[in-house]
């Protein structure tokens, strides 16, 4: 753990030492007083929606339909996860969609001419790649986060073309991963999102990883003063975040029994919105996994009503570009108030 109370002989105790104490004592019960009522207040924009898609079709609240719900953004949420670590830190992912859509293809693709087990294995170590590159080039080169994963966004979509020469990849005898309810009936995709959550949730409130990333998101250069190693964080967050784009890459496989290179287009969007609408902050330093949880709910829940009411789908990509709008300027004010 951090020693922020740390002494120097010779020296004294260090002024700059102050700022990451936000990780661990009081600091944190007052960051988590600050989450606590943004929290309540996504929780009942979520039950308003709920009741009034409740209200206005009687296939909203079939067990059948919630678990659509559940499955439709259990591949956002994976990878959604980790990016809330990422932004907590002060870091963005934009690559993920065009990401999950290479290893699904790397995936197919090497299945054909080898075991499936082989193919996963190949898309796995493709997304520890991607994020290892990713966190390289921003901590090592410098280069701005924005930049660097929109670059390996358009370079991985050209690969994904390249490597399903422009098609389809059909896949077989891997439904499993995407389709099968091993309990309760409950999807594999939703029971892998809820083991995710609940260990990201554990990880960032109890350990020294995640009091870091809160650390280095709030004051990088008070943090690295302290002995916080930044760098190396940022590089296992983007390392998650490869992993968590391979296995939605996998699900999507699964799901479709194929290998599209236009799957997950636009997905880097949808994620940015579910966790800034969930409270984290585009400058860093603060967000929780549970407030990530939320918003992706609420979009769920708008996408599933809006195509239950029979809303043109046109108009539902309004409805997820205006929700980002709204997110952004929410976290923007809370920026404001913050200073006041």
């Amino acid at each position: 753990m951090v020693n922020v109370g740390a002494t120097d002989p010779q020296t004294g105790p260090p002024e700059p030492a102050a700022a990451p104490t936000s990780t661990s004592g009081p600091p944190a019960e007052r960051r988590k007083g600050r989450s606590a009522p943004e929290l309540a207040a996504l929780l009942l924009v979520l039950v308003a929606l709920v009741i009034f898609f409740w209200l206005r079709s009687p296939y909203f609240m079939t067990q059948d339909n919630i678990l659509n719900v559940l499955t439709a953004i259990a591949v956002t949420g994976i990878i959604a996860v980790p990016g809330t670590m990422l932004l907590i830190a002060g870091q963005v992912d934009l690559s993920v969609g065009s990401g999950a859509a290479f290893c699904g293809v790397l995936m197919a693709t090497t299945a054909q001419n080898h075991a499936i087990f082989i193919g996963v294995l190949v898309a796995v170590a493709a997304g520890i790649v991607i994020g290892l590159i990713n966190g390289v080039l921003v901590t090592v080169f410098r280069v701005n986060a924005l930049i660097a994963t929109l670059g390996m966004l358009a370079v991985l979509r050209g690969l994904t073309e390249v490597r399903a020469n422009g098609g389809t990849v059909l896949l077989a005898n891997f439904s499993g991963l995407g389709t099968a309810r091993p309990f309760l009936s409950i999807p594999v995709p939703v029971l892998l999102l809820i083991g995710i959550v609940a260990l990201a949730a554990l990880v960032m409130r109890h350990t020294v990883f995640g009091r870091s990333l809160y650390a280095t998101g709030s004051n990088p250069v008070a943090a690295r003063l302290v002995g916080v190693r930044g760098s190396k964080m940022i590089v296992v967050a983007f390392v998650l975040s490869g992993l968590g784009v391979a296995l939605s890459g996998l699900i999507l496989d699964s799901q479709l029994s194929a290998a599209s290179p236009n799957a997950a287009t636009g997905l880097e969007l949808t994620v940015v919105t579910a966790i800034v609408l969930g409270g984290a902050s585009l400058s860093g330093g603060r967000g929780t996994i549970q407030g990530t949880v939320v918003g992706l709910l609420i979009i769920g829940v708008l996408n599933n009503g809006l195509t239950l009411l029979n809303v043109n789908s046109f108009y539902q990509e309004v409805a997820s570009g205006a929700l980002l709008i709204l997110a952004v300027s929410f976290d923007q004010l809370r920026l404001r108030l913050a200073k006041v």
